[in-house]
């Protein structure tokens, strides 16, 4: 790890983050990502990152527990400096989530806290925590939704804790800018993932619903996001900073 640039892809074991650490390491990116609870899913992303030439690493973290965090970043570090002899790294993807589908009317304080703390109060602190480790002219990229910008019925928690995310990115851009050091945000839209039980993979339905409100026709997959992820960590988007890219086909044009 030496030579290379290094990125943190939180919720890198699957979904979009496996893509998203998978496209950095075809960038020259070395990784380290994070899983909440399935290991094996982590080491077969690191192997396969490995595969590609790149040095990866996988560290569990429960990203909506912030309490955890000073032992996660003193983990981390460690390994870089164990790796590379410094404790530094390049890029920050917050990526990790659950999704929640409830009616307004419906959601439990319990289910609002835990969206909460994995994500916004998990990223904000996250953030914070690894600031000090990040690289002067690094990058932080926040994964968002489309569901910031439209509303779907049952996103009302979700969908604002996004929307908070972006006002938070566009202050993470200035207060971080004398450091060189650029923010921005990918929205994706409806992916077919295993996210949210993968309904909309597997829900003919909603697949059906989801091309027909998309100008290009169709749901998302993995690999439309993972690139633009990768884009924004090379020196061709040094200049992009404080932005929402959203990454959704054009949905609810």
């Amino acid at each position: 790890m030496a030579t290379n640039k290094i990125a943190l892809v939180t919720g890198g074991s699957r979904g979009l983050g496996r893509n998203m650490a998978v496209s950095l390491a075809k960038k020259g990116i070395d990784i380290i990502l994070t899983y909440n609870s399935n290991q094996e899913e982590a080491d077969h992303v690191v192997a396969t990152i490995q595969s590609l030439g790149q040095h990866a690493a996988a560290f569990q973290l429960d990203a909506g527990n912030v309490q955890s965090f000073n032992g996660f970043i003193e983990r981390v570090t460690q390994h870089l400096l164990q790796q590379t002899g410094k404790s530094n790294f390049d890029f920050l993807i917050n990526n990790a989530g659950t999704a929640l589908y409830a009616p307004f009317i419906e959601t439990t304080e319990e289910q609002f806290d835990t969206v909460y703390n994995i994500h916004y109060k998990g990223v904000f602190f996250l953030t914070q925590k690894a600031l000090p480790y990040l690289n002067d002219g690094g990058r932080i990229i926040n994964i968002s939704s489309g569901l910031a910008r439209f509303a779907f019925p049952g996103s009302s928690a979700y969908g604002s804790m996004k929307g908070a995310i972006e006002v938070l990115t566009r202050y993470l851009a200035k207060e971080l800018g004398p450091r060189g050091i650029a923010a921005n945000v990918v929205a994706p839209g409806a992916i077919e993932t295993d996210f949210g039980g993968g309904h909309v993979r597997d829900n003919k339905e909603t697949n059906a619903h989801i091309a027909a409100v998309t100008a290009l026709g169709r749901a998302g997959v993995p690999d439309d996001v993972g690139g633009v992820v990768a884009f924004l960590c090379t020196e061709d988007a040094r200049w992009i900073n404080g932005q929402r890219i959203e990454v959704s086909g054009g949905m609810n044009l």
